[in-house]
């Protein structure tokens, strides 16, 4: 809930422009619409058949799932307020430009980079940065010494179904 609420403010203000604001030499993009600035009902330069303002939400669900996705890693290894500011800086410094290069016209997607359903910039995306923080932060605190097992199995497989049929 907090990746929601915190991306989701990081995403109107700043996150939006820089992925899919004007190029900015193929890297990121410009601070444009930072705030929502001329972000309207108009058609998005982008996506020309839907108002601009449809757009920015579509793609803001994108950058409210990949931070979660990652959240996993973070189990009993590190603490809420530095998660709180890993969402902040990799939203801003890692997700951002990668949406621009593959979604915001950036040298990627010039390249011709395809990626219709989010397996680079969600799924690789999410997965390097968990991998990238497991590796640095180690193990987990406590394991070994007491169960980690799942505390409700139940909910876990209905968990997973939702995922799975949504």
């Amino acid at each position: 809930f907090i990746a929601l609420a915190l991306v989701t403010i990081i995403w109107v203000l700043w996150g939006y422009s820089l992925a899919f604001g004007p190029d900015l030499f193929g890297i990121i993009g410009g601070l444009d619409w930072i705030g929502l600035f001329n972000v309207g009902l108009e058609p998005s330069p982008l996506a020309p058949e839907i108002p601009h303002l449809a757009f920015m939400v579509f793609q803001g669900m994108f950058a409210v799932i990949t931070p979660a996705l990652i959240t996993g890693a973070f189990a009993d290894r590190m603490k809420f307020s530095s998660y709180l500011l890993f969402l902040v800086l990799w939203s801003t410094f890692v997700y951002s430009p990668i949406a621009h290069w593959v979604w915001g016209r950036g040298w990627l997607g010039l390249m011709g980079a395809l990626d219709f359903a989010g397996g680079t910039v969600v799924h690789i995306n999410a997965g390097m940065a968990a991998l990238t923080a497991v590796l640095l932060i180690g193990k987990r605190r406590g394991l070994g010494r007491y169960s980690m097992a799942p505390h409700n199995i139940p909910l876990v497989v209905l968990g997973t179904a939702l995922l799975w049929f949504g």
